[in-house]
C-alpha cells in the first residue's frame, strides 16, 4: 500500500466540499486529477469512501473512519514542512565548563525568550570533551576556552576573557606586596589537564613563573572556589567565574606584578559541517 499525502489531501477536500469540482478549485488541480487521486485511494483501501448521490459525493462510514486520521496526518505533515521552511531544526551545542556554566545561560535565556519552542540540546564538559564531540559530529558547534589543534576542526576567535589570580581574604599574601617569588611558592589549585582554563593558565604562568607549586588539581571551577575560600591555596580563573564572590568579599583578587592575563574563547565547528540558518541564528545570540 502506498497512500500519498496528496491522496489524503484530495479526500479531505472532497469531503469538505462535497464534490470533485469544488475540491479541484480549492486545490488548484484539474477535476480529472482530483477524481483520479480519489479513485486510486479507494482502490488501495479496497472500499468506497463516498456514496454517489446525483452529482454530490456524500461521505459514508468508511470515509468517516478515515477523515479524522487523514486530518491528523496532514496536520503533522504541515508541522514538519513548517519546521524546515523556517529552518527550525534541533541544535546541539557543546561548551566547556566556564562557558557552559557562566556565559551560555544568559545567551540561552535570550534565545528562549524569542524562540521558546525550538529544540536546543546543550552539553558541558572540558575543552577536550567539546573538541571530541564536534569532531565526532555529536555536536553542531562547540565553544571552548583554549586553542584547538584538531585537523578536522575550524576554530574562530569568539570572545576575550580576563583571568584573575585570587585567594581567600584571610590569606597572608595580602600582608605584603606580592612578588613573583611569593606567587611561585604559594600552593596553586588548578583545573585538570584537558581543561582549556588549565592549558592557558599553564601557558601564562609558566611564561612568568618557570616553576610554581601545584597544590592540587580539581575537576571544576566550583570546587576550586570552595578550596581557595577555605585557605587551601590560590588559583586563577575567569573573572566571570568569581565575579559574585569578589563582589561579596568571600574571595579577593591578588594584585600581582604580572601583566593583565587574558585569553581568547573560541568557537569551533567541523570542516565538513554546514552551518544551517538555524545554527547561524543561534550564533548571532552568542555574539551579542
Amino acid at each position: 500500500m502506498h497512500i500519498t499525502l496528496r491522496q489524503l489531501e484530495v479526500f479531505v477536500e472532497v469531503h469538505q466540499c462535497g464534490s470533485t469540482t469544488q475540491a479541484s478549485q480549492k486545490l488548484a488541480l484539474s477535476q480529472s486529477a482530483v477524481s483520479a487521486a480519489l479513485t486510486d485511494l479507494e482502490g488501495q483501501l479496497g472500499v468506497q469512501l463516498f456514496d454517489r448521490v446525483g452529482k454530490r459525493l456524500v461521505v459514508n462510514e468508511h470515509g468517516r473512519l478515515l477523515y479524522s486520521r487523514a486530518l491528523l496526518l496532514l496536520e503533522d505533515a504541515g508541522e514538519i514542512e513548517k519546521l524546515f521552511n523556517e529552518d527550525n531544526g534541533a541544535l546541539r551545542v557543546s561548551a566547556s565548563s566556564t562557558i557552559g556554566n557562566y556565559i551560555l545561560p544568559e545567551v540561552i535565556a535570550r534565545y528562549r525568550h524569542d524562540f521558546p519552542e525550538l529544540p536546543l540540546e546543550m552539553s558541558v564538559g572540558n575543552s577536550q570533551d567539546v573538541v571530541n564531540a564536534v569532531a565526532d559530529f555529536r555536536a553542531d558547534i562547540g565553544l571552548i576556552e583554549g586553542p584547538c589543534h584538531h585537523v578536522d576542526i575550524i576554530a574562530e576567535p569568539w570572545l576575550e576573557d580576563e583571568l584573575v589570580i585570587f585567594a581567600a581574604p584571610s590569606s597572608s599574601l595580602f600582608d605584603a606586596p606580592v612578588t613573583l617569588d611569593t606567587l611561585a611558592a604559594a600552593p596553586w589549585i588548578l583545573r585538570e589537564h584537558g581543561s582549556g582554563t588549565r592549558e592557558i593558565v599553564d601557558f601564562l604562568l609558566l611564561s612568568h613563573l618557570p616553576q610554581f607549586h601545584l597544590g592540587m588539581e580539581l575537576g571544576n571551577s566550583e570546587a576550586i572556589k570552595h578550596a581557595v575560600r577555605h585557605g587551601l591555596g590560590i588559583s586563577c580563573l575567569s573573572r566571570r567565574v568569581i565575579a559574585e564572590q569578589l563582589a561579596s568579599g568571600t574571595l579577593r583578587e591578588i594584585d600581582t606584578p604580572l601583566p593583565r592575563l587574558t585569553r581568547t574563547l573560541w568557537r569551533i565547528s567541523h570542516r565538513q559541517k554546514r552551518l544551517s540558518n538555524a545554527l547561524l541564528r543561534f550564533l548571532g545570540y552568542c555574539d551579542q
